[in-house]
Parts: C-alpha cells; sequence; structure tokens
C-alpha cells in the first residue's frame, strides 16, 4: 500500500501541485472516489472546488468501445475515426446520446443536489480521482473539460497503471501521479483505507463554502 486514504493521497497530490496551481485554478473531482482527493487539494490550495460528471458512449453492438462522451451543458465530443470505423449513424448517435444524457442528468441531480456546476471557459483546471486502470473515464473528462473551454488541463492521480498515462498524454497538458505501475491491480490495493465514498459525502463536499474559496 502506498496511501493511508484519499485525503492522504490528496495531501500528497497538493504538495505535488505547487507550481501548477494559478488564480485561475478549479478543481474538479470526478465523483465519486475522486471527490474527497479534489477536496483536500482545493482546501490546500484555497480555489474553487467543483465536480465533473460524464458519461462514455459506447458503440451500440459492443458498448465497452467509446466513440465519445457527453457532461453537463450538453457537452458532447465525437471521436471521428471510431465513429467512421463503426459506420454510426446520426440516429445510432442519437440514441446513445439521449440514454446517457438521462444517467448524466440522474447522477448529477444526486451529486449536486441542485447547486450550479462551476464555470471553468478559461479557467486552468485540474482533475483528480483516487486511481486509473485503463484511463478511458479520465480520457473523457478531458475530453468534456476542453470542450467547456478549460485553458489549461491537469490530471492529478495518486496511482496510475503505466499504459494509462500514455492514453492521457495527448487529451491532457500535464499529468501528476506520484506512482505509476506496469502492475495496478485493484486501485483499492494501494490504500490501506479504500471505503466507498457515498453520494451523502460527494454532496457535503461541494458546499457553497467549500466552492467559493
Amino acid at each position: 500500500m502506498a496511501y493511508k486514504n484519499r485525503e492522504h493521497a490528496g495531501e500528497v497530490l497538493a504538495r505535488e501541485l505547487e507550481r501548477f496551481i494559478t488564480e485561475t485554478t478549479t478543481v474538479l473531482g470526478l465523483p465519486r472516489g475522486g471527490v474527497p482527493i479534489a477536496a483536500v487539494i482545493a482546501n490546500a490550495w484555497s480555489v474553487p472546488l467543483d465536480i465533473l460528471v460524464v458519461r462514455k458512449l459506447g458503440v451500440p453492438s459492443h458498448p465497452e468501445l467509446a466513440f465519445g462522451a457527453i457532461g453537463e451543458d450538453n457537452t458532447q465530443v465525437l471521436n471521428a475515426d471510431v465513429v467512421a470505423a463503426e459506420r454510426l449513424t446520426r440516429r445510432d448517435i442519437a440514441q446513445v446520446h439521449d440514454a446517457e444524457a438521462q444517467e448524466l442528468q440522474r447522477r448529477c441531480g444526486l451529486f449536486r443536489r441542485n447547486m450550479p456546476r462551476a464555470n471553468i471557459a478559461g479557467r486552468d483546471v485540474v482533475i483528480a480521482d483516487d486511481g486509473i486502470a485503463t484511463g478511458a473515464t479520465m480520457e473523457a473528462a478531458c475530453r468534456v473539460a476542453r470542450a467547456r473551454g478549460a485553458s489549461r488541463i491537469v490530471v492529478a492521480v495518486p496511482v496510475a497503471a503505466s499504459q494509462a498515462i500514455t492514453r492521457l498524454e495527448n487529451v491532457t497538458d500535464t499529468i501528476v501521479c506520484p506512482l505509476v505501475t506496469h502492475n495496478l491491480g485493484a486501485v483499492g490495493r494501494w490504500y490501506e483505507t479504500f471505503d466507498q465514498v457515498s453520494e451523502r459525502e460527494v454532496s457535503s463536499l461541494l458546499t457553497d463554502e467549500g466552492r467559493s474559496k
């Protein structure tokens, strides 16, 4: 194990991020596990905290292959190469989009509880999670953040698989990851305590006090 818990991991990352934090930085946590880490980073540097909720758009015949992603405020990014290779029609794309959009809105309602999302247009963002196995979700998050106007994207994670780091190099400006391994296994094995993060905990971290710094 490398970290006591998510809070400890957040403290380690906060120190590593010193030279990347600016007056325009917003820290975004990927629900659920990335939010406690993001909260520690945001509090350490007195910058705004928010969540970044994304849904991957999977090819209907094999959903594990993503052809794009969506985020809040109807942000959509598509991988033109996959769309062309899989011969997806506008109807195919719309059907998957609509289904994932419903799930995205459901999750946003559970996490935000009517709290508005942060405006990241023209801002530097730090996107935090508790670990990265394949990089698929983080890649989607980076693409959505860029589509929403983020000027610089820094990915911050305590531990990640080496192949995932390689995957993310083209969609982010900087990756801060103290522990990169060829043998990741389950993310939880790198923590002494790795309890499930509840929807209530995510919501409580997204208080007006925490986001107004």
